[in-house]
């Protein structure tokens, strides 16, 4: 046999526990053909050869947790993601707003929710730059808005408007508004408001943040969240070529009428596998079993430390839950269930168990996104339900967000018990890795650093917080690779390399095992291939090519 690409001249960590290292790799018709001498052997005049020039080759890498549509459109709003203080928010409001007087809403996503003392932001600091047109901007979690007062007026809230289900607005001594919204019971109204993005824009989103992607090496993707009025979006993307990575759609399913969805769900399960191009599924529906910590919406099975009166909040009973978690894996899809308190992990795991229960063994391997806080019990129930772990290695530092909104709220005991990553781990439970951008960055090499020192960038705390949670790089790697084509099902394509498998590869400038931690984040990936094909390095190929 003929290769039609050689990979040569550095480690090739292969991933697998075999064959953990060579040489060499073949690829021809998109597949790897040989190892080592066998696949220097199948050189011939027509073949690629591509120098790794001393670098390393690996398995390419997968988000089990991202939302590219969502992060993509984000891009082109007020650009807060990296303001560091309120002042540089307001900042960016008052000159996006001032460069685009057409725009109806001033909107922005993904600034930090620790830049105002307690995550509560002041709706006249936003009317004092833009009094006369609506601004809505998000934290990076996606669970907290910031509203000005003429986005608060247009969603008739006011001092006598109750809260919502499932979202709380949050109020001044007086009773009116803030401007703070937490949860999507108190977002959804504005956002309803806020007009569609066109299709040409949804495409242009995916085109570039797909590429950003595949620069990352990254070659599949679970978007997280997906609404039924984005599938045309996706779809038409891969037809047209725009995709640079493969992409499952977890489809949204809220508490609210949910029976009544179930059939539109299998009908655009239906739409995606037919129009997908051979780049998406859509096997997975996602569920929220409770909100985030740092606004005090997960759900605790013991009160908040600095709310002693409040547990949180559950999106669902536990009987919907089961009962909605039994009826879409009746149908085929995996559950996708985001879960952060320990009571919202717990009703996770209730609501699989009852559905494997109720429906019959089957191979389902459902994801728990995030997996926060578990209490102890609950730690071996993800190995005995086959449940996979999907955590967010970024979050797992003392970073502010951290130190000044979640530790206060949990305390000590509970904040020690943060992103059991190496105990599920120990424990036989399956691991992924994501990014859950736009919420953290998507790059893996900078999850790996976290992975495996829990310190911040700069090397904080020393040890490394709740050190023995700390995983070796070999298990990092894996859980960004091998974990998340098991998370896929597509375990016998990719995430490890041996003949047969899919060429999807990463070529990175320095191998990673010789690199220092925390130096990995700036480790030039100079080659990405999905299926033999380059998407990202020299003369990578067009998008869909």
């Amino acid at each position: 046999m003929r290769a039609d690409t050689l990979f040569t001249g550095g480690p090739i960590h292969t991933g697998d526990p075999g064959n953990p290292l060579t040489d060499a790799l073949a690829v021809a018709a998109g597949r790897i053909t040989a190892l080592g001498a066998d696949a220097l052997a199948q050189r011939d005049t027509g073949t690629e050869v591509v120098d790794l020039a001393g670098g390393a080759l690996l398995p390419s890498w997968g988000d089990g947790h991202i939302h590219p549509l969502m992060g993509g459109l984000g891009l082109s709003g007020v650009p807060v993601r990296d303001c560091t203080t309120l002042d540089q928010v307001v900042e960016a409001v008052r000159r996006w707003a001032a460069e685009h007087p057409e725009a109806e809403w001033i909107r922005g996503d993904a600034f930090d929710p620790w830049l105002a003392e307690g995550g509560l932001f002041d709706a006249r600091l936003l009317d004092a730059v833009v009094p006369d047109r609506p601004v809505l901007l998000r934290t990076m979690d996606h669970h907290t808005g910031w509203a000005n007062s003429e986005a608060l007026r247009r969603a008739g809230y006011t001092a006598d408007t109750p809260d919502p289900a499932h979202g709380e607005i949050v109020r001044r001594a007086d009773g009116t508004p803030l401007g703070t919204l937490r949860e999507f019971g108190a977002l959804d109204p504005l956002l309803a408001l806020v007009p569609a993005p066109d299709l040409d824009r949804q495409l242009a989103a995916l085109a570039e943040v797909t590429g950003l992607l595949a620069a990352a090496g990254l070659t599949w993707v679970q978007d997280a969240w997906v609404e039924s009025g984005q599938v045309a979006a996706w779809t038409t993307a891969a037809r047209q070529g725009l995709l640079r990575v493969r992409a499952d759609l977890a489809l949204l399913l809220g508490p609210d009428g949910w029976r009544d969805r179930l059939p539109a769900l299998a009908e655009d399960r239906d739409r995606i596998e037919a129009d997908g191009a051979g780049r998406l599924t859509a096997r997975s529906v996602k569920f929220f079993a409770d909100g985030v910590i740092e606004s005090g919406t997960a759900a605790l099975l013991e009160p908040y430390t600095d709310c002693p009166h409040s547990h949180g909040a559950a999106n669902w009973t536990g009987a919907d839950l089961a009962d909605a978690v039994t009826a879409v894996d009746a149908l085929g899809f995996r559950p996708h269930i985001h879960a952060i308190g320990d009571r919202g992990v717990r009703l996770a795991l209730d609501a699989l168990e009852a559905a494997a229960r109720r429906n019959g063994p089957r191979d389902r391997r459902p994801v728990i996104a995030h997996v926060q806080l578990v209490d102890p019990a609950d730690l071996p129930r993800f190995a005995e339900l086959g449940v996979i772990a999907n955590f967010e290695p970024l979050w797992a530092q003392t970073d502010p967000l951290m130190t000044e909104l979640t530790l206060p709220r949990i305390g000590d005991l509970r904040g020690s018990r943060q992103y059991q990553i190496a105990a599920l781990l120990r424990s036989g439970a399956r691991v992924s890795f994501g990014s859950d951008w736009p919420v953290t960055p998507y790059p893996p090499l900078a999850g790996l650093a976290t992975a495996v020192t829990r310190q911040t960038p700069d090397g904080l705390p020393a040890d490394g917080w709740v050190p023995e949670e700390r995983i070796g790089l070999a298990d990092a790697l894996a859980a960004y690779s091998a974990g998340v084509a098991h998370q896929a099902f597509e375990d016998d394509q990719w995430g490890v390399l041996r003949p047969g498998m899919r060429a999807d590869l990463v070529h990175l400038a320095a191998d990673p095992y010789r690199v220092p931690p925390l130096e990995l984040p700036g480790t030039p990936v100079l080659g990405t291939w999905l299926g033999g094909v380059r998407t990202h390095g020299p003369a990578a190929a067009a998008p869909g090519c």
